[in-house]
């Protein structure tokens, strides 16, 4: 007699990368092929899927609600991300959909942050050209989720992409290899803050708001 015993499938990801110059990428690009080489992580490079910046909307969305962890893969451009992936979170995560009365699509939901700088570390210093440490430019994304009712994981970030030695590089693309591998079953996982709560009221959006898929100008 054979006994079979089941296992869960592994958690669903979705690595959303943005570079706007994949041939440029020294760090970014090796992530990119790291995450297309760890089975059920499903993929999507925005600058190769959306050339013309046209996001399809119901398919990004039909991604993420099969996803339970949301990865951002891109280079820090001027303090924040590259403007094709603020579009995609301005087109796909929606009221009504991502947040606000009914939106309920992210909630339960983990959101990572992995990221590169050009400058190094020691830059990010109040005594230096950037003249703030790193965390000062994390709110954005850290509300994103929090608006959203994801968990906002701890960032994986590179300093210093451009100057980073081979060896530096490579323990990088395995850690975050690693790390996508054995989601989420992380050593830290437990000592996460949950989500925060962030209702919208509904008088806050005019009842003739523009649908999720129309842009509009305030």
């Amino acid at each position: 007699m054979t006994i079979t015993t089941e296992v869960d499938p592994p958690a669903a990801i979705y690595v959303i990368a943005a570079h706007p110059h994949w041939r440029d990428s020294r760090v970014n690009r090796c992530l990119l092929a790291a995450a297309r080489s760890v089975g059920s992580v499903d993929v999507n490079d925005l600058y190769g899927s959306y050339p013309d910046y046209l996001v399809d909307v119901q398919a990004e969305r039909a991604r993420v609600a099969r996803a339970q962890l949301l990865v951002l893969v891109h280079p820090i451009h001027w303090y924040t991300m590259p403007p094709l992936q603020k579009l995609w979170l301005d087109d796909v995560l929606g009221y009504g959909w991502a947040y606000g009365e009914g939106g309920t699509a992210l909630q339960g939901k983990d959101c990572w942050l992995v990221a590169t700088t050009g400058g190094p570390e020691a830059s990010y210093h109040p005594q230096s050209y950037n003249r703030y440490f790193f965390d000062a430019f994390l709110p954005p994304y850290e509300q994103t989720a929090a608006l959203c009712g994801m968990r906002f994981l701890p960032p994986m970030i590179l300093h210093g992409a451009r100057g980073a030695s081979e060896a530096e590089v490579s323990a990088h693309v395995d850690a975050f290899t690693q790390r996508l591998a054995s989601y989420p079953d992380w050593p830290e996982m437990d000592e996460i803050e949950a989500c925060p709560t962030c209702i919208v009221p509904p008088r806050d959006r005019p009842a003739d708001a523009a649908p999720p898929t129309t842009r509009k100008v305030a």
